[in-house]
């Protein structure tokens, strides 16, 4: 039978049923969204999904809470809210809907689990604390976000609730859609990467077609050699650095000491490169107007490296 009913509950909402309900609403397009707390609604039936509400969790009967006694739990023992619930049932055909190629989607749907998925598990089930991103950033956090959306207390209109909900499924919808895009590319890119490595070979820069996610690539191939990156840009070329760290700001190596900050002329005079246009105070980044200015300060780049390194 097909499925005609989503059904969650009714008044104030949580990322994670408004997260659930962007995965089930692209997987049914034609299925009513029902927010209610009626007993009849809740009762398991083919002709429904019933998530984060219900006390029960029952993937065969189509039922996906996680507030009974007995709440699910993740094999590592930690718990699900009914995101991490429906994602783990619908979570492949929703990125296949998606259209995310066959031999990727094991992978993305694994790595949106624990970047995305998890931390709002966690977050809903008090197992994490939004003030562990730190201070500035506890109201930033997407659930935090996504609830910010929630009508203000004194809105006592009967369907506030409701129209707030609708607003914010479809700020959770461009979220949850641009990250699966994102991990998405970045698999397309790593095997224009490592062509480009192979390509390289044991030089210190790393040319690309154009501007995409590479560092994981420079990594998975044990590239320790490459210190620098260029690509075409528009109208122009660039020049990066490389991260030591995924989360660090760190470079395996910086951009000359003379070039930081300056622009045209005055960088065209300290690094001799006729074609230079910028380069950032932070010396992680340079900008040329053609691929023979640019791979020419690329080359004084690493000769500048070497020469630090070696001191």
């Amino acid at each position: 039978m097909a499925i005609d009913f989503l059904i969650t509950h009714s008044g104030g909402f949580h990322a994670d049923e408004l997260l659930s309900s962007v995965v089930l609403t692209r997987l049914y397009p034609k299925a009513r969204l029902i927010r209610t707390r009626d007993a009849d609604w809740l009762t398991p039936a083919a002709d429904r999904v019933i998530y984060d509400v219900g006390r029960d969790y029952d993937a065969g009967r189509q039922i996906f809470d996680h507030h009974q006694k007995d709440a699910p739990l993740r094999p590592d023992g930690q718990p699900y809210s009914s995101f991490g619930l429906v994602w783990h049932h619908f979570g492949r055909d929703y990125l296949s809907a998606l259209d995310v190629p066959k031999p990727d989607v094991e992978g993305i749907h694994a790595a949106f689990d624990s970047d995305f998925v998890l931390p709002v598990d966690l977050m809903d089930n008090g197992a994490l604390n939004p003030a562990a991103a730190g201070p500035l950033l506890a109201d930033l956090t997407l659930p935090m976000l996504l609830e910010s959306l929630k009508p203000v207390f004194d809105d006592r209109a009967p369907d506030a609730d409701d129209r707030a909900f609708g607003l914010a499924l479809s700020v959770a919808r461009a979220f949850v859609e641009a990250a699966i895009a994102h991990k998405a590319a970045k698999r397309r890119a790593e095997g224009m990467v490592l062509a480009a490595i192979a390509a390289a070979g044991e030089g210190r820069i790393l040319e690309l077609p154009m501007g995409m996610p590479f560092r994981s690539a420079v990594v998975k191939a044990g590239a320790d050699q490459l210190l620098f990156v260029i690509h075409p840009r528009d109208t122009d070329w660039t020049l990066t650095g490389i991260r030591r760290d995924e989360d660090g700001f760190a470079l395996r190596a910086d951009l000359p000491e003379a070039w930081a900050g300056l622009t045209d002329a005055a960088l065209e005079e300290a690094s001799g490169v006729r074609g230079a246009r910028f380069c950032h105070n932070g010396r992680f980044i340079a900008v040329a107007d053609s691929r023979e200015a640019i791979l020419r300060m690329a080359e004084l780049a690493v000769a500048s490296a070497e020469n630090l390194q070696a001191a």
